[in-house]
C-alpha cells in the first residue's frame, strides 16, 4: 500500500523502500530502475524538486508533480549545544511537533531519530514519557528525520558525511511502532538510501519481546535494551512494561538475538538514579544477571527533567559503579553527558504533542514524584 501525503492525498515518496517505489513507477508506466533514480536524487543528493532531477524525462517530471510529493517536517526550532550537539524540533502536518538530535564525536557521528510522537510507555526516568502519546510517526516521517539533518547541516550521503550512526533512541517505543520502523530502516540500508551498515543502526527498547524476536528475522541492526535494573521489583517501578515482559522472558530474547552471530552482543542502557539503582549491590547483581548474554553496558547519567523526581548519582558513585561491573568482565562505558544545555540528552526528549493519554495533566494534578 502506498502511503499518502495527509494534506493533498498525493504519494509520498520518502515513506517508500526501493521496492515500493519500482511498484509505484510501474503504475506510472515506468521502468523499475526509475526507483533508483529517484532515491539517489531524494536521499543521496538531498533534492527533492521535481523539476530539476534532469536524468527524468520532463514528461515524467510533470507527472509526479501531480501525483507525488516529498513531505518534509518544518523546523520549528534548530538549536545548537556548547558541545556541538545539534537538536531540531519538528512540526509535522497534523501539528504536532517531534524532536531529533545530532550528536558529534571524534570517531562518528550520531543521529537521534524519534519513532513516535510522545510514547506509550510510562518510564518514570523519561520526559518524553511524562508527555503521554498521540500516534505513531509513518515511515516517511521517520525518514524526514534523517533527511532534514543531512540538509540543515549541508551534508550528503556522498559529500561532507557526518551522520555515521542512526540511533532509534529518540521519543517513543520503536517496537510498539515495528512496520513503519523497519521500512524506515530499509531505506536507511539501502545502498540507494543512506548505505549504513547493519551495526550502524541500533534500535532501542525497553523490551518488547514478541518484537525483539521478529527483528532479527527482518533487519537484524544492532539492538539496545533500556535495562536500567537488575530485578524485576525496581524494574517494574522504573520501566511499568517490564510486568508484561519481566527479565527472564527479555533476556532469553536477547540471548536468541544474538545466537549465532559471532561477536555480536546487546547494549545495555543502564541510567543511574542517585540512592536507587546505584548501589554496589546493584552493580554485583547486575554482573549475576548479565554472565551468560554477550553484552556491553553504557551507564547513564540521569539527565534532570522538571518535576522528574529523581536525581543524579555521583560521580563517585557511578565509577564505582563502573569499576565493579568491569571487575566483573562485563565492557561498561559511561556516556558522557551531552546536549544538556539545550535539553538533548538522554531521557529529556519532549517536543509539542496533543496528548491523547491525559498522562501528563494527571501527573501535574498529581505533582512531582507522583506515578503519572
Amino acid at each position: 500500500m502506498l502511503d499518502r501525503d495527509h494534506t493533498d492525498n498525493k504519494t509520498n515518496l520518502l515513506s517508500l523502500t526501493r521496492g515500493e517505489l519500482a511498484a509505484f513507477f510501474a503504475t506510472l508506466g515506468e521502468k523499475p530502475y526509475r526507483a533508483t533514480q529517484i532515491m539517489g536524487w531524494m536521499h543521496q543528493m538531498g533534492n527533492v524538486e521535481f523539476d530539476t532531477m534532469s536524468n527524468l524525462s520532463k514528461g515524467l517530471r510533470q507527472r509526479l508533480a501531480e501525483v507525488a510529493t516529498v513531505a518534509l517536517p518544518e523546523i520549528v526550532m534548530d538549536q545548537l549545544s556548547s558541545d556541538g550537539t545539534r537538536k531540531w524540533l519538528l512540526r509535522l502536518a497534523d501539528g504536532n511537533c517531534i524532536e531529533t538530535v545530532f550528536i558529534p564525536e571524534e570517531d562518528r557521528g550520531t543521529l537521534c531519530v524519534s519513532s513516535q510522537v510522545g510514547c506509550t510507555l510510562n518510564c518514570r526516568f523519561c520526559a518524553t514519557g511524562y508527555q503521554g502519546y498521540n500516534r505513531n510517526l509513518d515511515s516517511g516521517e521517520i525518514v524526514a528525520q534523517i533527511w532534514t539533518a543531512y540538509k540543515s547541516m549541508g551534508d550528503t550521503v556522498k559529500s561532507n558525511r557526518r551522520i555515521t550512526n542512526v540511533v532509534f533512541m529518540g521519543m517513543g517505543e520503536p517496537m510498539f511502532n515495528f512496520d513503519n520502523v523497519t521500512k524506515a530502516i530499509d531505506v536507511l540500508l539501502d545502498d540507494w538510501g543512506y548505505g549504513l551498515s547493519r551495526r550502524r543502526v541500533t534500535v532501542s527498547t525497553a523490551g518488547v519481546v514478541p518484537a525483539i524476536d521478529k527483528l532479527r528475522q527482518v533487519s537484524d541492526v544492532s539492538l539496545a535494551i533500556s535495562l536500567h535494573a537488575p530485578d524485576d521489583p525496581l524494574r517494574d517501578v522504573l520501566v511499568p512494561l517490564n510486568r508484561k515482559y519481566p527479565i527472564k522472558e527479555l533476556l532469553a530474547a536477547c540471548r536468541r538475538y544474538v545466537s549465532g552471530k559471532q561477536g555480536s552482543r546487546i547494549t545495555f542502557e543502564y541510567v543511574m538514579l542517585d540512592g536507587v539503582n546505584d548501589s554496589p549491590a546493584h552493580a554485583r547483581a547486575l554482573i549475576a544477571l548479565l554472565r551468560d548474554v554477550p553484552s556491553k553496558i553504557n551507564l547513564i547519567p540521569f539527565n534532570p527533567f522538571p518535576l522528574a523526581g529523581y536525581t543524579r548519582s555521583s560521580p563517585e558513585a557511578i565509577d564505582r559503579f563502573r569499576d565493579i561491573l568491569i571487575n566483573g568482565h562485563i565492557v561498561t562505558i559511561t556516556r558522557k553527558t551531552r546536549g544538556d544545555d539545550i535539553n538533548a540528552a538522554c531521557g529529556q526528549l519532549a517536543g509539542q504533542i496533543v496528548d491523547k493519554t491525559k498522562r501528563r495533566m494527571r501527573y501535574l494534578q498529581q505533582g512531582a514524584g507522583a506515578a503519572p
